[in-house]
């Protein structure tokens, strides 16, 4: 292998750092609790302990680690409790930003949300339910940002990420990921249509059904 074969392979094992640790908390592969040095990472994707540092606080940022001084860096914990809560903080937060934007969506989103969706299809086809669940968590981003709660967005990630961990963490049988894909189209439908009420109560139903946790969840909020 030539040098600059070598530097090329060596910076991208550095780009990996993240999005390789963040694949395997999501997939379950990295379980709850388990320890990451910084030592051993470095070893592992051939880079420095200051290029995982900054993959470990970005990981910090999405709630995937806790970073714990002495004790190092450990995957956080993915418990239904905590699963409840997040679901209950977002179908807050994103229901009331579609009913903002819906009633009167700018031209682009329209395209936007659709290109999402085929982008969902295709990772369904390929069987890569992370990669679904990237897109996805990208297309319901994609309508908040037009919200006007920019304040808001970094929770709703958070949000995102975890209801995905969790799903993805309780997968049992095999998921008909199509059909996962396919729950976003009326959402897209109901905001082209310009009806505020219609897509807040199809983005409650979203999220309510995602999970089953049972009909005491989100008792008494439904729009």
């Amino acid at each position: 292998m030539t040098r600059a074969a070598t530097s090329e392979t060596r910076a991208a094992s550095r780009d990996a750092v993240m999005p390789t640790l963040k694949r395997e908390i999501m997939l379950g592969e990295l379980a709850p609790g388990e320890t990451l040095t910084e030592l051993q990472l470095a070893a592992r994707f051939g880079c420095s302990q200051g290029r995982v540092r900054e993959a470990l606080l970005g990981l910090q940022d999405e709630g995937l680690v806790r970073r714990l001084g002495y004790r190092g860096t450990q995957v956080s914990s993915c418990t239904a409790e905590e699963a409840v809560e997040m679901f209950r903080i977002r179908q807050q937060i994103e229901c009331r930003g579609i009913r903002a934007v819906a009633g009167a969506p700018p031209a682009r989103l329209i395209g936007d949300l659709r290109a999402r969706v085929a982008g969902m299809f295709a990772a369904a086809e390929a069987g890569d339910e992370l990669e679904l669940a990237a897109i996805d968590r990208d297309f319901h981003e994609r309508i908040f940002a037009e919200a006007g709660l920019a304040a808001l967005e970094p929770i709703l990630h958070r949000c995102l990420i975890h209801n995905h961990r969790f799903k993805i963490s309780r997968g049992g049988a095999r998921r008909d990921l199509a059909r996962t894909a396919a729950r976003h189209g009326p959402i897209v439908d109901l905001i082209e249509a310009g009806d505020a009420a219609g897509a807040e109560r199809a983005l409650f139903h979203h999220i309510a059904t995602i999970v089953d946790f049972g009909p005491d969840v989100f008792e008494g909020a439904a729009p």
